[in-house]
């Protein structure tokens, strides 16, 4: 393993295939699937974790939700890495773990608008509003212009809110 690499690609490939031929011996035999090695086990954890190190992911306060929520989706879905199909395993559980990564900063995204929103429609008085610019907008430099509201502030699109936005059920 070189000194820039912190998964054995191939160490893990062996695993993965070993464990894999256990799961299908368990499902021939009705038998409950086999917990993943501790091997297995710590190579989702540094794939999660390094990947939440990245730059697209470094900033974001619930990092530990977001590896959490990747770990789990890793062991969901490990019994479906096909080893005649690839020999790269790291490549496999990145995939899982980025996009597990992008669901949780969507759920996150959707809670924070809620809190806010609900926030905004309690603020009789215009201090929420007088808070974020003494307190956010002010300080913040970077910003040309004062946003106009709290969509504008998390930078939601329309589509965005839609998502958020309660369905209506069909009464039919």
């Amino acid at each position: 393993m070189s000194k820039n690499h912190y998964i054995d690609n191939e160490k893990f490939f062996e695993e993965m295939s070993e464990w894999i031929s256990q799961v299908k011996e368990a499902d021939d035999s009705d038998e409950p699937k086999p917990p993943v090695t501790d091997y297995i086990g710590k190579c989702f954890m540094d794939i999660a974790e390094n990947l939440c190190k990245k730059g697209n992911f470094s900033k974001y306060p619930y990092k530990d939700e977001m590896v959490s929520d990747a770990i789990e989706n890793c062991l969901m879905y490990a019994h479906n890495f096909d080893p005649v199909k690839s020999k790269n395993p790291f490549s496999y559980f990145t995939q899982i773990i980025y996009f597990a990564f992008l669901r949780r900063i969507e759920k996150e995204k959707k809670q924070m608008y809620i809190k806010y929103k609900l926030m905004e429609e309690n603020d009789i008085d215009g201090s929420l509003h007088k808070w974020f610019k003494q307190n956010y907008f002010d300080k913040n430099i970077e910003n040309e212009k004062e946003p106009e509201s709290i969509e504008e502030l998390f930078d939601l699109t329309q589509s965005d809110i839609k998502k958020f936005s309660k369905k209506k059920k069909n009464k039919s």
